[in-house]
């Protein structure tokens, strides 16, 4: 089958590798539809893995499939049926699974297309537990949008931030995969969105998306702007991903007592905080990773009710590194997916 592969940091190999195996008895077969570029495949290029892994190594986090063989004592499923592929290698049994807490796994086994090989590839054999149903109502496309990207935004904004109607949120790189996502969400419940793009295009559409106030931080300070626009108030939420080019920024934008979740740092790892005001304003900064299956199921619903992801470009697979380089240079407005059917 072909498969896109990393050789070795930063260098990907489009080409031939072996079928998977027939499953196991609580495994199911799959035949990977289309797939999702994001961040962590980005991180995962540069080496960012933080765990070990052995290369070459399958990439791709986020993917929707169809069923094509099921183990013998799988139930729930039938062949040909629309599934997303959760990527976190969760172990079903500790405490934090049996809550339903799957991204906070004790015993993670690692995260596909990162740690271990992912979903660039024609076919994978997956267990059974860790394949959610798509509506009938959700293209392989959108699909390919769950667990990553949808998925990620329902964990942060409501099961972290609780963001709540009439409630203002500043959403950080409004233009990127989970940006548009958040825009869209953030209204849906009835919040006021500010967000920050780096064009003058992308305020356009991101006006378009649905957000109340659009700033573009390449021309302006946006924490000048959020204080302008809350009537030097601040946010109840902030949104951020971008980490070093906006923390101290994103803290500056908050109201007293307000709360910043925070999902990734594609600008750094490292930013100076100012505790003091932390404290004063009585500040609540909330990590997030990835998703629950709950969360997925949710982002599912919400999908085949109307709600879509924004879609850059369709791609084929064999495009994906020349994809990446757009990703790594911002050169995209909501979500590139390579297509493999």
């Amino acid at each position: 089958m072909r498969a896109l592969r990393l050789i070795k940091e930063e260098q990907l190999e489009f080409g031939e590798m072996p079928d998977p195996p027939p499953p196991g008895a609580q495994e199911v077969l799959v035949r990977v539809r289309a797939v999702s570029l994001n961040h962590i495949d980005l991180f995962g290029l540069r080496g960012m893995a933080f765990a070990k892994r052995t290369l070459p190594l399958v990439v791709g986090v986020e993917c929707s499939a169809t069923v094509e063989r099921l183990g013998a004592a799988v139930h729930g499923f039938k062949e040909g049926e629309s599934v997303v592929v959760y990527p976190g290698q969760f172990c079903g049994a500790c405490k934090a699974c049996k809550a339903g807490r799957e991204n906070l796994c004790e015993n993670i086994a690692g995260i596909m297309g990162f740690h271990v090989d992912g979903m660039a590839r024609e076919r994978l054999v997956v267990a059974a537990n860790r394949l959610i149903h798509v509506p009938p109502q959700v293209n392989a496309v959108d699909a390919a949008c769950t667990t990553v990207t949808f998925g990620t935004v329902q964990h942060m904004l409501f099961d972290n931030a609780k963001l709540e109607r009439g409630e203002t949120i500043l959403i950080q790189a409004g233009g990127s995969g989970i940006g548009t996502t958040a825009i869209k969400m953030s209204k849906m419940v009835g919040a006021m969105v500010i967000a920050t793009v780096g064009s003058a295009d992308k305020v356009a559409k991101a006006k378009a998306l649905g957000a109340d106030h659009v700033i573009n931080y390449r021309e302006e300070r946006f924490e000048g702007a959020v204080r302008k626009i809350t009537g030097k108030k601040g946010v109840d939420v902030v949104f951020e991903h971008v980490g070093p080019d906006t923390w101290a920024g994103s803290l500056i934008s908050l109201k007293r007592g307000g709360r910043l979740v925070t999902c990734g740092s594609t600008s750094g790892i490292s930013a100076e905080t100012n505790l003091y005001t932390i404290f004063q304003q009585q500040l609540r900064i909330i990590g997030s990773f990835g998703s629950t299956v709950q969360n997925c199921k949710d982002s599912l619903a919400k999908m085949a009710a109307g709600l879509k992801p924004v879609i850059d470009t369709e791609i084929k697979l064999q495009d994906f590194p020349a994809a990446i380089e757009r990703l790594r240079s911002r050169d995209v407005f909501g979500k590139i997916v390579a297509r493999l059917d």
